[in-house]
């Protein structure tokens, strides 16, 4: 089953640009109870994933950094720790159960790499388990 039936689109995705300030992940984290963000550059590619661990660990080693102050602060310049693994839209739904394993969403991209939208890993486990019932002949 192709994995487009399963996309949520880059328009209804809680998404920040590289080029956003630390404030401004932080309080689109906070108003939107999100531990994770994709990043998406100028050109509209996916550039990986903040978390709320990268911002807390950069708070971390920046003892002299006041809240104020992370409006200074580009989302680029924080080290990330973690990337979700983004798919092509041709890819198949089996492709991305090893990765749901590790990622709450697994970012979808387009032929040229440009960000189209997520698949959250709900959506892999609750595909999983209506498939396997109809294997198993339960439903």
């Amino acid at each position: 089953m192709n994995i487009a039936f399963f996309l949520t689109p880059k328009e209804e995705v809680i998404w920040i640009s590289i080029n956003s300030t630390m404030r401004q992940a932080i309080e689109k984290m906070e108003f939107h109870r999100y531990a994770a963000m994709p990043l998406v550059d100028d050109d509209g590619k996916y550039a990986g994933t903040i978390t709320e661990g990268d911002l807390l660990w950069h708070l971390k080693r920046t003892p002299d950094l006041k809240i104020r102050d992370t409006s200074k602060i580009k989302i680029k310049d924080i080290p990330k720790h973690k990337y979700n693994q983004p798919v092509s839209i041709n890819s198949q739904m089996e492709d991305l159960v090893l990765l749901s394993i590790n990622q709450n969403f697994v970012p979808v991209v387009d032929d040229h790499q440009i960000f189209i939208g997520i698949i959250k890993r709900s959506t892999i486990i609750n595909y999983l388990y209506k498939n396997n019932l109809k294997q198993a002949k339960i439903v």
